[in-house]
């Protein structure tokens, strides 16, 4: 099981100080200009950040072009100019490919910004050793690796939105999500149903 360790037992303290009062997302403005945090938070103006966004990579193309999905959407409402995809195995891009990418445009400091939900393994290990790897071919350009999903209280908004649509779509009243549409998956009704 990912995540099984001393490491992983120190996890939920970093996500503490998100378990607060359900708020509205900041990026409603599409387009907004997010570079003041990038500027406070390295303390000087030059730094031009890049953004790899990674998930684990996977045999299915789909769930490889969900997260290219995802990264267009988060581009487009962040207003970050500098935003790439990774697959941390299994399908390319990798890290190292998108962390060259994004030094190509200019960044100065790159974070790297897993796409998944829980601090395992991948996130205490595989994906720091990797940012590593592909930071050792561009002297001079920070990193870093940001914080999983985690606990964070939008995710709640989300995972009911989910379930709202699912509901709506077994009684008749809605249509398939993003995800589920065009596919034999998900929003189907099984009452005491077993396969063997």
């Amino acid at each position: 099981m990912h995540g099984v360790g001393t490491r992983a037992v120190q996890a939920p303290c970093l996500f503490a100080r998100l378990r607060m009062e359900p708020r509205r997302s900041r990026f409603r403005t599409r387009g907004r200009a997010r570079a003041s945090s990038w500027v406070r938070a390295s303390g000087t103006d030059d730094v031009k950040m890049g953004v790899v966004i990674v998930d684990h990579g996977s045999r299915r193309q789909a769930s490889n072009d969900l997260l290219g999905e995802f990264v267009r959407m988060y581009k487009e409402q962040t207003g970050r100019p500098i935003v790439e995809l990774a697959h941390m195995e299994i399908a390319e891009p990798n890290i190292e490919t998108a962390f060259a990418k994004c030094v190509e445009q200019g960044a100065t400091m790159v974070a790297v910004s897993p796409f998944f939900l829980s601090p395992g393994r991948h996130w205490q290990e595989d994906i720091p050793h990797l940012a590593a790897l592909a930071a050792a071919k561009h002297p001079g350009v920070g990193h870093f690796v940001a914080a999983p999903i985690g606990l964070h209280p939008l995710m709640v908004d989300i995972v009911d939105s989910r379930l709202e649509t699912c509901l709506k779509r077994l009684t008749g009243g809605g249509s398939a999500c993003d995800v589920c549409n065009g596919t034999d998956f998900g929003c189907k009704l099984a009452r005491g149903v077993s396969e063997v």
